[in-house]
């Protein structure tokens, strides 16, 4: 159903890319983790030619734009998220003319490229940092987030890191601590310098200036912390974390100083003014918020004058009732207004939903199921490298881990490398078409025979499914862009309309392996036959299989 990409193949853009400036309200964001997508060089290391390699099959999964992970310069310490170089390829992946050939092969084929941007904080090798640390009173000495010790020696709060330990370390060439929300190799920069802010928007527009499409915009609400350095209370009485794991004593506090500070709002305006010189690009907050994803993403994208939108982790947590979601969407809904999420049931982070929600069911059923879900709420759906194929969580033994957050907390805590090895393309290759070499995670045995060229083979594949499905809503701009309101309905199902421009969609999906059948009164609906699901839909009755869905027009 596709044939390998050739750079410079002439194409032309489709007209929705073409003219429509809000192309990323309901657009299908396909998220590549370069490493691991596809080697050409032999190296057990996925690299931007490997993209470029791809892109006839991405474009067949009938996605509007790819979300790149990061590839800039990098000692790796957190693959690529440690960024040494914001201006530059690193090697591993290739080069600044190898991202400029992908970059002009995906927009032949009508697909925007949108870019991690990971800018809170730099590797310590970045010559900022180096800079910064080398004395007190050097031109950079402020560009991070410096502090003296206190009287006893310990660091000047009691701030946290993700990834363990206090979010502080001690530098004997200055002699105070510095700043850093991750790894110890990941310092803090100091946004209330007005010279970082300049520093990173220079760095945006050179890849803007390059023709990206936009930023995904990783950890968007810790560009700030408090400037008075105060303690973080504890987490109150009843409150449960939900951006960590329970092992984590990060989920202990509530993070009121060290993150999602308010003057974090005005950067943002700043940033926003950029792309807006770049008339279609588009940006994706990630916030990690316990607790105030809605209020948050309603600040944050507010009046078209910040981001664009902002990417939930409301649907990257083990719970998936009904009701759950039911509840998360709706609060979101509310508390946005006119502002716009981003949804997500997997990324590079999390569990891949095929195990998080899905084990124990049948996966030919639940994953073209989950990806419908999400790809019909109110918002942008990001699609995961693998979603497509309905791959599950690979099992990675301790002596393989390369995540050192994983390695942190083994074994209450596994880490991030189960959804991150490699992308099965070929079942009976030696490392299932990923690369020639030994890669750098093991490829997960149980993929095989979900690999890309076992599946295009078969229509009623999870694959082609997914495919199938994407097409069709294609042509319903209700499901890209329309507002959104649930109805009551029995059991584990799920149903509300999208409605737009006189328009309105019905969606209604039965999330349990028991059929179910109800009636709506007051609607006379009409199905609409969404490939790959067999519910009907009728007057006011609803008819669904386990683990299906129906689509329907509203008549009247």
């Amino acid at each position: 159903m596709f044939e390998e990409a050739e750079t410079g193949q002439e194409a032309e853009m489709p007209e929705k890319i073409i003219n429509d400036p809000d192309w990323w309200r309901g657009a299908v964001i396909y998220q590549i983790y370069p490493r691991s997508f596809n080697d050409t060089n032999g190296d057990g290391t996925g690299d931007l030619n490997g993209v470029t390699e791809r892109l006839d099959y991405i474009t067949s999964l009938g996605v509007d734009a790819i979300w790149l992970s990061p590839f800039f310069t990098s000692p790796m310490d957190d693959f690529g998220y440690d960024v040494s170089d914001y201006e530059d390829v690193d090697p591993l992946f290739g080069t600044l003319a190898d991202f400029d050939r992908m970059l002009a092969a995906a927009h032949e084929r009508g697909l925007k490229v949108i870019i991690d941007l990971v800018i809170s904080h730099t590797s310590d090798q970045h010559p900022w940092f180096r800079e910064s640390r080398s004395s007190r009173d050097n031109p950079k000495a402020d560009w991070y987030v410096w502090a003296d010790a206190k009287a006893d020696g310990t660091p000047p709060t009691n701030w946290l890191s993700i990834f363990g330990g206090p979010a502080w370390e001690w530098d004997s060439r200055r002699r105070q601590y510095f700043m850093h929300n991750f790894l110890a190799s990941q310092p803090d920069l100091n946004f209330h310098n007005r010279d970082v802010q300049n520093a990173v928007l220079a760095a945006a527009r050179f890849w803007l200036a390059r023709g990206v499409d936009g930023f995904r915009l990783d950890t968007v609400n810790f560009y700030f912390h408090d400037a008075l350095l105060r303690d973080n209370p504890p987490l109150g009485a009843g409150e449960t974390p939900s951006t960590v794991e329970a092992s984590n004593p990060y989920g202990y506090q509530d993070h009121l100083y060290d993150k999602t500070r308010p003057e974090n709002l005005l950067f943002l305006e700043r940033l926003r003014a950029l792309l807006d010189q770049y008339p279609g690009t588009t940006s994706v907050g990630e916030i990690g918020a316990d607790g105030q994803a809605a209020e948050l993403t309603a600040s944050y994208t507010e009046a078209d004058r910040r981001i664009h939108m902002a990417y939930s982790f409301d649907l990257l947590t083990p719970q998936h009732s009904a009701a759950y979601i039911r509840r998360t969407v709706e609060d979101m809904n509310a508390g946005i207004g006119s502002g716009w999420a981003s949804w997500a049931l997997s990324n590079h982070d999390v569990k891949r939903v095929a195990s998080r929600w899905g084990n124990g069911l049948d996966l030919t059923k639940f994953a073209p199921l989950a990806t419908a879900l999400c790809a019909s709420l109110r918002g942008t759906p990001c699609l995961y490298q693998g979603e497509e194929l309905g791959l599950t969580q690979a099992e990675v033994p301790f002596e393989k881990l390369q995540d050192p957050y994983g390695i942190r907390f083994w074994p209450d805590y596994k880490g991030r490398d189960g959804c991150r090895t490699p992308m099965p393309w070929v079942r009976d290759n030696a490392h299932a078409g990923f690369s020639d070499a030994d890669p750098w995670l093991p490829v997960a045995p149980e993929h095989r025979d979900r690999a890309v060229f076992e599946q295009d083979k078969d229509e009623q594949s999870v694959l082609n499914r997914n495919r199938a499905f994407f097409a069709w809503r294609q042509r319903k701009t209700a499901l890209r862009k329309g507002d959104m309101a649930f109805l009551d309905s029995p059991g584990e199902t799920l149903v509300f309309t999208r409605s737009f421009q006189g328009e309105t969609v019905l969606c209604a999906f039965n999330l349990g392996n028991t059929p179910a059948t109800f009636s709506l009164s007051g609607l006379d609906l009409e199905s609409l036959n969404a490939p790959g699901f067999t519910g009907t839909a009728s007057g006011s009755e609803i008819s669904l299989k386990g683990l299906d869905a129906v689509f329907a027009r509203v008549k009247g």
